[in-house]
């Protein structure tokens, strides 16, 4: 890691932190959201050319595919580049074979998205490359152990160098990134496991690891995760909170909150009750983040968590509020999308959207998403309490 980032991260005044949700091909929603803030705050820094989302987020992390977009923006990419490489992902990736369905293999080859990913993020490159220019956070869990794994390039993480680990552990600065990105983005069904060596026992023979998509823990939305990350004491990074310390920028994959009615339940074969269930405990976590994150700080964007609690517009969780929460995305509610966007769409097309495997979709989720960028993106959103000065 070179000595600039390491300035960079213990050096005093604000930070800026932005955080990317699961979703899979969804993705290509957060990434017209992304476009806008990179044009938005390249106006503002005077050099729109050259400027990159990394110069800007102090830390970026995310999950699945929000792991695959924080990597890139943090090794320096555009967000033109990432869109790029979405279309290759869309083409390749998610291609659907009659062998292939997901009971006893995986839906989908993991060795396209391996290809992908070590061409846009290096063979080599690991999370403590130089060519990972600001914080970086992939979010992952470790299935044989049960354990969430943030895992993350801050140079005082318990983790993260030889010298800190101790033991038999393998420091975290020698993943390589493509590798533990592919373990972020290993949903159950779609794609196998990721196998990562650990440890080394007393012999030097590595210890494994089975690693799968970060949406399985708490932290398919892992903005409340970036918060802890960002200031708790153990991660390192130990930043000030405060709302004109902290500002945590959070993109959504697109919320489809749909009823069912209560007969297509009940008539649900055993296998789509369990995926419906999971995708049922994902919302609840994401309500949970954004309920958490509004309660305790400056919300620039609130948005309505239920029709009981609203948008915690009058609630605080302490004295004083311990960041400036943003929160972008789109809500797949007919009436949301007509009076919010402007935008004419049916329920049956509203919950076709909602795969997370279907490259069809690719084009309306990324109408939609621009759209929403338009409308929901503001220059205030950013104070200038956070700007770099560069």
């Amino acid at each position: 890691m070179n000595e600039k980032l390491v300035e960079r991260f213990r050096s005093p005044g604000p930070k800026r932190v932005l955080s990317l949700d699961g979703g899979g091909i969804r993705g290509v929603l957060t990434l017209e959201f992304l476009e806008q803030i990179e044009t938005l705050l390249g106006k503002r820094s005077g050099r729109q050319e050259r400027f990159r989302l990394c110069d800007y987020f102090d830390l970026i992390g995310g999950t699945s595919t929000g792991s695959i977009i924080a990597a890139m923006l943090a090794c320096g990419h555009t967000v033109a580049t990432i869109k790029t490489l979405y279309t290759e992902l869309a083409e390749k990736v998610f291609r659907k074979s009659v062998l292939r369905k997901g009971l006893y293999v995986s839906k989908f080859p993991e060795k396209p998205l391996e290809q992908a990913l070590q061409h846009y993020l290096g063979e080599e490159t690991t999370l403590g490359s130089d060519t990972i220019l600001t914080g970086l956070m992939v979010m992952t869990k470790r299935l044989d152990t049960g354990s969430p794994w943030p895992l993350h390039n801050g140079p005082s993480g318990a983790y993260f160098n030889p010298e800190q680990c101790g033991g038999s552990a393998i420091a975290n600065r020698d993943f390589l990134l493509s590798k533990i990105v592919r373990a972020s983005t290993a949903a159950p069904h779609f794609f196998e496991p990721e196998r990562i060596s650990v440890a080394r026992n007393a012999c030097g023979e590595c210890i494994d690891g089975a690693f799968v998509d970060g949406g399985v823990s708490m932290a398919n939305n892992p903005a409340l995760q970036l918060f802890m990350l960002a200031t708790l004491h153990g991660y390192g990074f130990r930043w000030s909170q405060g709302e004109n310390n902290l500002l945590l920028v959070s993109v959504g994959t697109g919320d489809f909150s749909l009823g069912l009615y209560t007969d297509e339940v009940m008539g649900m074969p055993a296998a789509g009750l369990a995926v419906r269930s999971l995708m049922s405990l994902m919302k609840d976590s994401d309500a949970l983040v954004q309920t958490m994150l509004q309660w305790m700080g400056r919300t620039l964007t609130p948005w309505v968590i239920d029709r009981e609690i609203g948008d915690l517009g009058r609630d605080r969780l302490s004295g004083e509020k311990q960041l400036t929460y943003v929160r972008y995305n789109a809500r797949f509610e007919s009436g949301w999308l007509k009076d919010t966007l402007g935008m004419d769409m049916e329920r049956e097309t509203c919950a076709a959207l909602e795969k997370m495997d279907d490259p069809k979709n690719v084009s309306d989720l990324a109408a939609a998403g621009m759209r929403a960028a338009h409308v929901l993106v503001r220059d205030e959103h950013f104070p200038a309490t956070f700007d770099t000065g560069s």
